[in-house]
């Protein structure tokens, strides 16, 4: 029997009533990911020896009568600035090609105590910077659908194992965008927390204001029962969540009715490609079939979410991306031992961040410099603010927010890396979630030239639930979400 295709929970299932091995599961998602890497370059890592070994444990353990877990059996692929102890993670830059961390971040612990099986580390923009995953150090991941596509960024490697087929979930990172334009670019859901719901630990930082883990799926099921298991408050990340977490699962109904939809329609009509436009009005139309109701909002701020964004995550970037020095572990210049102090930070760091790792480090250390820290920095924390207050205003009002997730379809690798503005806006929908901290899913919703779009459902602070709802009950109405790549007749060389 072939697993390619399966779902979490049918899995789980499966090889909890022993009608699959765990082991069988995990060789299978192991062959599709071999299969499809050389075309794709969806990973940095595939870590066969330790996924059959894990998968042959859970096999072992269900065998004995133990009581296995929720993700029993399931393969798991990780975003390559996720750590796991005594496995390479790299972020996708050169400054950490040969790092092995000491420690497992929170999350995969939690991963892994439910019986999920890690299959590998999977390719991103460099340091989770980036809208297209062309950053990356190790070469461009490709769209699997059309494969001169951008999969979208930063996390379009794991995007695209999931809509590929290699894994029915794979994790994320969200600072700016970077679950939910993925998921929309590789007609896939990509789930982003609120922010400190799911523990931080062990992420490589960004910007740690605005950075959350969060889950990609073929199904909104998938989602909620991967958010159940890593949820929750962990010591090791003071600014994680001491909220009680709900059962997700339980809230998948399929019934909107009376749900208010709030749509900010002066925002998300204003540059919005067509084929977007025509899609997420269908979308709004099938909610509404369904019984919500269309409101619409206000969001008088939204236009600053893109140098809002800039200014915050750039400034973030500069601090944390300072430990890398070439000292303490990482990459160090060939020729350090010839040079000053300041010599060997300034060659190793040259060497070895990207363009566009040190285009934000100089934005952020610019815009923190004595003279400009109140013109630029502080005044976009304060622009911040007003967002906030938008947004808890627009929840008087509406329940959801709803709004395309990225004003265009997945663009030609190569098109917009000369031009980095016109990259930025493409995330001009989704920024604003993390600077607000709120929840957010990104729902397949239509094709344009076999081009998968999606569509963005935001809600309140810690009321995941609603948002899994909504989307549960548009995937059960439509049949987005049901349809594969080929992954035949793209290219397979670099763009």
């Amino acid at each position: 029997m072939t697993t390619v295709g399966f779902s979490a929970a049918q899995i789980r299932d499966e090889v909890a009533a022993g009608g699959l091995s765990a082991v069988e599961v995990c060789r299978a998602a192991l062959e599709q990911a071999t299969t499809i890497n050389p075309q794709l370059n969806a990973f940095n890592l595939i870590a066969s020896e330790r996924a059959l070994s894990r998968a042959a444990d859970i096999d072992r353990q269900r065998a004995a009568g133990h009581r296995l877990g929720p993700l029993a059996g399931v393969p798991v692929a990780l975003k390559d600035n996720l750590c796991v102890r005594n496995m390479r993670t790299t972020a996708s830059s050169r400054i950490l090609e040969a790092y092995v961390p000491p420690y497992t971040a929170t999350v995969v612990e939690r991963l892994e105590a439910a019986g999920a099986v890690v299959i590998g580390k999977t390719n991103c923009d460099e340091f989770a910077m980036g809208s297209s995953n062309e950053n990356s150090a190790f070469g461009p991941v490709r769209n699997p659908w059309v494969q001169d596509r951008t999969p979208g960024g930063s996390s379009g490697g794991s995007a695209v194992a999931v809509a590929a087929q290699c894994a029915p979930v794979a994790l994320g990172s969200d600072t700016g965008g970077s679950i939910r334009q993925p998921a929309s670019f590789c007609g896939v859901f990509g789930l982003k927390p609120t922010y400190g719901r799911v523990s931080r630990y062990g992420l490589l930082a960004f910007a740690s204001s605005l950075d959350q883990i969060g889950p990609f799926t073929r199904t909104v099921s998938d989602a909620a029962l991967t958010l159940g298991v890593i949820a929750g408050a962990d010591r090791y990340d003071s600014t994680s969540s001491t909220i009680a977490v709900p059962d997700y699962s339980a809230s998948l109904t399929g019934d909107v009715r009376g749900l208010r939809v709030g749509v900010p329609r002066a925002f998300v009509d204003d540059g919005v490609d067509p084929s977007v436009k025509r899609a997420f009005d269908a979308a709004l139309d099938t909610l509404q079939m369904l019984g919500a109701r269309l409101v619409d909002i206000d969001l008088p701020h939204a236009g600053y979410a893109i140098p809002v964004y800039y200014l915050v995550c750039t400034a973030e970037a500069s601090s944390n991306l300072a430990r890398y020095d070439g000292v303490r572990y990482g990459y160090r210049a060939a020729d350090a031992r010839e040079q000053d102090l300041k010599g060997m930070y300034s060659r190793t760091r040259d060497e070895g961040f990207g363009a566009e790792v040190k285009r934000r480090i100089v934005l952020g250390t610019y815009v923190l410099s004595a003279g400009y820290y109140d013109a630029f920095y502080m005044k976009a924390l304060q622009v911040r603010t007003l967002m906030r207050r938008d947004y808890d205003a627009a929840f008087e009002r509406a329940d959801v927010v709803a709004m395309p997730t990225s004003p265009i379809p997945p663009f030609k690798l190569g098109e917009k890396t000369d031009d980095p503005l016109q990259m930025y806006l493409a995330d001009i929908f989704t920024v604003s979630a993390n600077l607000v901290g709120l929840p957010g899913i990104s729902i397949p919703c239509g094709f344009a030239d076999n081009l998968p779009i999606g569509f963005q459902l935001l809600g309140r602070p810690f009321d995941e639930a609603t948002v899994l709802r909504a989307a549960d009950a548009f995937e059960r109405a439509t049949d987005w979400h049901s349809r594969r790549p080929s992954l035949q007749g793209g290219p397979s060389g670099p763009p």
